[in-house]
């Protein structure tokens, strides 16, 4: 898929008169639990020539492509990603943190990495992964039978609000890291349930792990007491350290 994945971002910057700054693996396959059949959820961040910043208009800053069985592609535009780092948005962070980068330019990873204590808001990021823990323990998770793939997005959201309870940090993006935070009593279900994933497919049902998801509802439940009382760490430089940045990355592209 590499050599499939770097055409396609090469034809893009062609087609659309774009360049491409960053690309990584956003999904199953970057948090460490793929199954076989899992497709390569690809996203990067572009920039255009300066003049299509200088028009009256805005013009459109997400670029989107249908799906198909192996490969889900999909872009955001500079100052739209930037904007969204500065509202804390959960997605930017974890895709700046992604073990498989597909492209970089102009050291983009690199140069956006101090940045990015100042601009994590503690309580959006919770807010986030309490939304996605949300959908498991209330839908997803409730009957006999419950969908590997499921599971485990519901358990890593878990662990990642547990992290930023905890750390009071940005959490990492990966699943290896967030397994620390485990009960040990856990750890054997966890283990067993990641080698029946490895070779699983995505809609793979399993039993309905009752101590697992038991984890998840009281962790949904500290996580919802926690929110109000989380501290906000924050600076106010992110905008001006952002606005150089944009205009730097925009010079030299």
């Amino acid at each position: 898929m590499l050599p499939r994945i770097q055409t396609a971002l090469a034809q893009l910057e062609a087609t659309h008169g774009i360049r491409i700054l960053y690309a990584c693996e956003s999904g199953s396959r970057a948090w460490g639990f793929p199954s076989p059949d899992s497709d390569y959820d690809v996203r990067f961040i572009y920039c255009h020539p300066p003049t299509w910043y200088l028009a009256l208009d805005e013009g459109p800053d997400t670029l989107n492509f249908p799906v198909d069985d192996e490969l889900d592609l999909a872009g955001w535009e500079l100052r739209k990603a930037l904007r969204l780092l500065r509202g804390s948005n959960a997605s930017v962070f974890e895709w700046l943190q992604s073990p498989v980068v597909y492209h970089e330019a102009l050291d983009f990873r690199a140069r956006l990495a101090p940045l990015l204590p100042a601009a994590f808001n503690l309580k959006a990021g919770l807010h986030h992964y309490l939304g996605q823990l949300r959908r498991g323990v209330e839908e997803d998770l409730v009957g006999d039978e419950v969908r590997l793939k499921r599971l485990f997005y519901a358990l890593r959201s878990a662990l990642a609000a547990r992290w930023i309870r905890e750390h009071h940090t940005l959490p990492p993006m990966e699943f290896a890291p967030l397994r620390a935070l485990l009960p040990a009593a856990l750890e054997p279900v966890v283990s067993a349930l990641l080698a029946a994933k490895a070779s699983a497919n995505e809609k793979t049902t399993v039993p309905r792990p009752a101590e697992l998801v038991a984890f998840l509802e009281l962790e949904f439940a500290a996580g919802q007491a926690a929110r109000e009382g989380l501290p906000v760490v924050r600076t106010s430089g992110a905008t001006t350290e952002l606005d150089t940045l944009f205009q730097a990355l925009l010079s030299e592209a």
